[in-house]
Parts: C-alpha cells; structure tokens; sequence
C-alpha cells in the first residue's frame, strides 16, 4: 500500500535521525549540553523521538495490512508529535533558548492523539 511505503520511508529517516543526534549529544553536543544544563532535557528528546520512532513503525507495519484512515492519522499525529515535542526540545537544549517552550505541550497532545487514534483502529478492527 503507498501510504504504507511513505510511512515506512519517514520512520527509516526518522530512525536514522535519532541514532545522529543521540551520537552526537554523547559526544560532539556533550560539553555544550552540560554547560547548558540541559544534558536531561536533550535526553529525553531523544529517547522520545526513539520510542515514538518504534510507534510508528508499528502502525506502518499495521497500513500494510489494513488501510483503515485512523491509522493513517495516527501516524500523521505521530511524526507531527515527534517533530514538535522532540524537535522543541533539541532546540531548548542545544540553543538554551525557551522561545520554543510552547511547542512542547503541543507535540505531546499530537502524540497523545497519535496513540488515541491506534487505540481506536485496533478496537474498530475485523482482524
């Protein structure tokens, strides 16, 4: 299904963006994150951004088998999500800025929605 394979593209980049930034706030980012105080904070985005990352793979691997639109806005909701919590939060720490603080709450409630809407397409599923 293409909505699938699109899925799936976006998950492999979004895998392989979460593996460079953990890399490079254990090494090349560390000092800076620590002078920041924000090593914690850059963490948690990037553990997110993985979780979320997993998340969506698992609902693309569901698209292929069954193209419900809940699961298509669910990972919509997930890759919206994941940019603006994650996204927000690289920024806050590499840049110790808070001008992006609000952007936080919102990429949660995306999140939030992403895992209502796979709740709701599991529940209203035939197989």
């Amino acid at each position: 299904m293409k909505n699938s394979r699109i899925f799936l593209l976006i998950t492999a980049a979004s895998g392989m963006l979460a593996v460079a930034l953990g890399a490079f706030g254990a090494h090349a980012f560390k000092a800076l994150l620590i002078q920041n105080q924000r090593l914690d904070t850059y963490e948690l985005a990037v553990r997110y951004h993985f979780y979320h990352t997993l998340a969506l793979l698992g609902i693309s691997l569901l698209l292929n088998k069954q193209g419900h639109k809940p699961l298509i806005l669910s990972a919509g909701s997930m890759i919206i999500g994941t940019t603006l919590f994650s996204g927000s939060l690289y920024v806050l720490a590499l840049f110790n800025t808070s001008s992006v603080a609000m952007l936080t709450p919102l990429g949660g409630t995306f999140l939030l929605t992403g895992w209502g809407l796979l709740f709701y397409s599991v529940l209203k599923s035939r197989t």
